[in-house]
């Protein structure tokens, strides 16, 4: 099974194309923070390249950008290529099934024009209970 969980903020905006056949497709890359540090105290951070196809390719383009916290689940995709001096290359490339927005509205790194500003949560009232039944035990 090839399965992959990221969760990661984004290096740069997103790029949203279409191929010749005009099916959507949106490429952008995300940060993310290994669990531990290294010897010498500094953390360790693994880039990775992100492809979205279709309506998660136009989802992502519209409301997500640069420094947007994103999880993304997919698998990954390992392509062998030559380029043009001969060198073998190898290019490794998750393909998002799923990316779910983890920065919340309306902050310094959403996508927002700013005009969102959360409702303030409501407690929920609660109603007096009276009950005259004899409690059985």
């Amino acid at each position: 099974m090839n399965k992959v969980f990221l969760i990661g903020n984004l290096t740069r905006d997103p790029e949203l194309s279409e191929t010749n056949s005009g099916v959507p497709v949106c490429r952008f890359a995300i940060a993310v923070n290994r669990r531990f540090s290294s010897q010498d105290a500094e953390r360790q951070t693994d880039f990775f390249n992100v492809t979205a196809w279709r309506n998660l390719a136009e989802t992502v383009a519209k409301y997500t950008k640069k420094g947007n916290k994103v999880a993304v689940t997919g698998s990954i995709q390992i392509r062998n290529y030559e380029d043009n001096n001969g060198q073998k290359r190898t290019f490794v490339d998750i393909v998002a099934d799923d990316v779910e927005f983890l920065t919340p509205k309306g902050s310094a790194a959403s996508s927002d024009d700013g005009d969102y500003t959360p409702a303030p949560k409501k407690k929920p009232a609660l109603e007096a209970f009276e009950d005259d039944s004899d409690i059985p035990f």
